[in-house]
Parts: structure tokens; C-alpha cells; sequence
């Protein structure tokens, strides 16, 4: 302004010479630039221009700073969302895109059966892409809760605000991320399974499905009760109940098949649509649940053959052990101290309850690898076929966890998921140590044990208008909250796209 200002000024001012004609003095000679500028003509508009980017810097460093360390209720900065809003916004786009790629990975292995050549394989990088993004965001939402919890945030006190801000925007990032890639591909996807124009071939596709699901649910009533009777009520208690929702989720099946055809016959194609799509994804964790129940038995026996050797190997690495290490004076056996003690316990109590009657084989190795763990951390060296010990129960527990997880997932919240997720990265990294297979068993158990709370807080769901059995579609994550229609392959806005014909 000062610049603007300064020749109008100038211009209105009498300069040297003519005052001192006007008072008939000579005046000395001046010699001007020639453009008609002197030097004190630039030094306003300079030092104006310095002391405005001055002050433009200085109210910008203080409006950041308030905005990133400002904690009292209301101080926020405007468009900026509070901390545990955004945390709770994290949280529910983890469960919202682990529902959607759940929901895609079982529609995507429906379309693959019945299509030819590579035309899934948008639709598969679409689901992958979503799957990495995800995978990403757990390991970050992971770091925040092992950083310590806060009541109401989940969030670290060894992290600052604006560590913590910073991670739920990347998790919020890339959840979103996911979601508008699978919802971009699903209306390409739609026309890949053509439900609506094959609704005659995808429902006796379904059919055949619900049939042979159906014939095996006997089988595994026969296979739970046997469970019963051989180990300990504790060997199959994460199993129980199993069958009875197997069943729950066929009836449905039946239910949705049946008014499936019905529209289908009156030329309804989108109505039946969505009740074939409904009955697809009952049949297919009423398959998950009937096959829980026999691979535990599986897992059942091999652990109960796996036990005898892993107490060889210990009995005679213990005495290795203590006549390799020095003695030590607090006791325990062969004078080696506490932790050998602990292992004396660990093992002695297995072979009791192994000679005492039926028993939990599973937890059983799970001691013995805790004995193997202690007596390589007293420097007893690592246990012949340790690692092999702990994948069994480790592996045992996982698969537990996801199928509950993925049969229950209407009711259950992000940190089970979490857990379930870095077990998961954890015993699929390859060969990885032992006390890592036993870090990947205690967060799959952690998982399972705050899925179930999660489920008895959720309680009885409403069916809506999903008729029989929609309840239990509703807890499984077949139904949406409301029962109000089936999710489908997509992201958080497409899944829902057949509920408007649900009825």
C-alpha cells in the first residue's frame, strides 16, 4: 500500500529547485536516475513486502501448532475431527471392509466355478488389492493397541496425539481405498455371475450345495458327541453348538431356494436374485461349521499321537540340560533352579491327566511346548521338533478363531479381527521361531475369547423379514443388520445393492 501510495504523494510534493527559485536562491545541482527513480523510492515497498511475509509466516506456524497439540475439549482446529472420532471411525471401516472381503472372497470362489478362462481376475485383483489394504491397516491398528490402551480410545500413551492421529488416517486411508475399489468392480462383477439372467443354473447350483451340506450334518453330530466321550469337556467346547447353527443356516437355505424359484417362475429375476444370493451364503457357512467340527477331530487325534513323543523328547533333554548347566542354589530339579521346576510341573502334570482318563490333548502339547519354550529360555537349547509341537495348537487355535469370526461376524468388532489378523500374518510368514508360533497361538485364543464376548454382548438378533433362521443369517453376516437383504461381492456402498429386493 505503501508503494501504491508513495508516487501520488511525490507527485504532490515541491522539490528543491523549484523552492528555491521561489525564493530566488540557486539550488544545487542533483543528478536523478534517469528513469525518474531515486533509491529511497524502493525502500518502502521492500521493507513492506519483508515484514508481511513475515507476519503471514509466523500466524501460519501458530495456527499449526494449535492444531496438532491443542488437547482441551472444543480445541480442535475447524475440519479437523476429534481423536476419538476418528478412532471410532477406524474402527468400524476395519469391520466394514474385513465383512467385504469376506462376502467377496466366497462370492468370487462361486463365480470362478461356473466361469471360464481368466474373466474373474479384475474382479480377484480388485479383492486382493482390498485384502493388502487391509492386512495393512490391522498391523496398524495393532501397533496402536500394543502401544498401550486408553479407555474410550484404544489409544497408546507412549504415542503422541499426532502419532496417533496420524495412523487412524492411514488405517481410515486405506480402508477407503479398499472399499471404492471393490465397489468400482462390482457392477462388472454383476454381470460376470448374472445372477438375475441365471437364476435357473446358480439355484440348482445352490440346491446341490444344500444337499450335500445336509447329508454330512448327521456325520457330524455322530463325530461331536464321540469328542465327548474320548477327551475332556474342554477339547471340544469351541465346537459345541456347532451343528445346531449348521442347521439353522440350512433351513434358511431352504427357505431363500424356495422363494428363489417362486420369483423366478413369475419373471421377478432381481427378487430372486437376492434371495439366491442369501441362500448362497447361509449353505456356505453352514459348510464352515460342519466342516469346524471334523477337522477339530482331526486335530484332536493328531495332537493325542504327537503327545507321547513330545515327552520323550523332553525326558531326555531335561537331564541333558542339567548336566550341561552350572547348579544353582535356589533348587528346583537337579539343583538347576526355578525354571526347571516349572517344567517338572508342566510335564508331570500331562502325564497325569493322560494316565488319569480322557483329557484335552491339544492343551496337553500346548505344555509340553511351554516346558520345550522354559527350557530353552534357561539356556537348555532349543527342543528337538519344537516348533512342529507348537504348530499344531497354534494352527488348531486360528482356524478356531476364523471360523467363529466369519460365522459370527454380524456381531463381532475390530479388536478380535485385529488379533485374528496378526495371527494370521504370523504363521504364514514361513519358518518363523518358536516363541513367534506361540505369540500367533495366544492372539488366535485372545481373538476367539473377544469374538465370544463381543457375541454375548450383541445377543438374540432380530430376523427382520428374512423369515425362518434369519437370525442366526443376520449374526453370520449373510443378512444386514436389519435382516433387510444379503450382502454381495463389493465395497461398503455396492454390498448392499440387492436389499431394495429382498422381501
Amino acid at each position: 500500500m505503501g508503494w501504491l501510495v508513495l508516487p501520488p504523494a511525490r507527485a504532490g510534493a515541491v522539490d528543491p529547485a523549484t523552492a528555491a527559485r521561489r525564493a530566488g536562491v540557486a539550488a544545487p545541482a542533483v543528478a536523478a536516475p534517469e528513469d525518474g527513480t531515486t533509491t529511497g523510492d524502493l525502500v518502502p515497498p521492500l521493507v513492506a513486502v519483508g515484514a508481511a511475509g513475515a507476519l503471514a509466516a509466523y500466524a501460519y506456524a501458530r495456527r499449526r501448532r494449535r492444531a496438532t497439540t491443542r488437547t482441551t475439549p472444543g480445541g480442535n482446529a475447524p475440519g479437523l475431527i476429534p481423536l476419538h472420532e476418528l478412532d471410532r471411525q477406524a474402527r468400524q471401516l476395519l469391520v466394514d471392509i474385513d465383512d467385504c472381503v469376506r462376502t467377496g472372497a466366497e462370492e468370487l470362489g462361486l463365480a470362478a466355478a461356473r466361469s471360464t478362462g481368466d474373466a474373474v481376475e479384475p474382479y480377484a485383483d480388485a479383492l486382493a488389492y482390498a485384502e493388502a489394504e487391509l492386512a495393512a491397516s490391522f498391523r496398524l491398528r495393532r501397533r496402536l493397541d500394543e502401544a498401550g490402551a486408553r479407555p474410550g480410545l484404544g489409544l497408546g500413551p507412549g504415542l503422541g496425539e499426532g502419532d496417533s492421529r496420524g495412523a487412524l488416517e492411514e488405517i481410515v486411508a486405506r480402508c477407503g481405498n479398499a472399499g471404492e475399489r471393490l465397489d468400482a468392480a462390482a457392477p462388472g462383477f454383476d454381470q460376470l455371475r448374472a445372477l438375475e439372467r441365471n437364476a435357473v443354473a446358480a439355484l440348482e447350483s445352490a440346491g446341490t450345495r444344500l444337499r450335500e451340506v445336509s447329508a454330512r450334518t448327521p456325520a457330524a453330530e455322530a463325530t461331536l458327541a464321540e469328542l465327548h466321550k474320548r477327551y475332556a469337556p474342554t477339547a471340544s467346547i469351541r465346537v459345541v453348538g456347532d451343528v445346531e447353527q449348521a442347521k439353522d443356516r440350512l433351513a434358511f437355505t431352504t427357505l431363500q431356494l424356495d422363494q428363489a424359484r417362486g420369483y423366478a417362475d413369475s419373471g421377478d429375476s432381481a427378487r430372486a436374485a437376492a434371495h439366491l444370493r442369501a441362500a448362497e451364503g447361509a449353505v456356505e457357512q453352514a459348510a464352515v461349521l460342519v466342516n469346524g467340527v471334523d477337522r477339530l477331530a482331526g486335530e484332536l487325534a493328531s495332537a493325542a499321537a504327537q503327545l507321547p513323543a513330545a515327552l520323550a523328547v523332553m525326558a531326555a533333554a531335561v537331564p541333558r540340560a542339567a548336566r550341561e548347566l552350572p547348579p544353582d542354589a535356589s533348587g528346583g530339579l537337579g539343583g538347576l533352579g526355578r525354571p526347571f521346576g516349572r517344567i517338572e510341573v508342566l510335564l508331570s502334570g500331562v502325564r497325569r491327566e493322560m494316565a488319569s482318563g480322557p483329557y484335552d490333548p491339544l492343551d496337553a502339547l500346548r505344555r509340553v511346548v511351554e516346558a520345550e519354550a522354559t527350557l530353552a529360555g534357561a539356556g537348555g537349547g532349543d527342543v528337538h521338533d519344537g516348533r512342529a509341537h507348537a504348530l499344531l495348537p497354534a494352527r488348531s487355535a486360528l482356524a478356531g478363531a476364523s471360523d467363529f469370526i466369519g460365522t459370527h461376524r454380524g456381531a463381532v468388532g475390530s479388536e478380535a479381527r485385529t488379533r485374528l489378523a496378526e495371527a494370521e500374518r504370523l504363521l504364514g510368514a514361513g519358518a518363523i521361531p518358536l516363541s513367534e508360533v506361540r505369540r500367533a497361538d495366544d492372539l488366535a485364543r485372545e481373538a476367539r475369547r473377544l469374538a465370544e464376548r463381543d457375541v454375548r454382548a450383541y445377543g438374540s438378533p432380530a430376523g427382520g423379514r428374512g423369515g425362518a433362521g434369519a437370525g442366526g443369517a443376520v449374526l453370520g453376516g449373510v443378512l444386514l443388520g436389519d435382516g433387510e437383504g444379503p450382502v454381495s461381492y463389493g465395497g461398503p456402498h455396492t454390498r448392499g445393492r440387492r436389499a431394495a429386493s429382498f422381501s
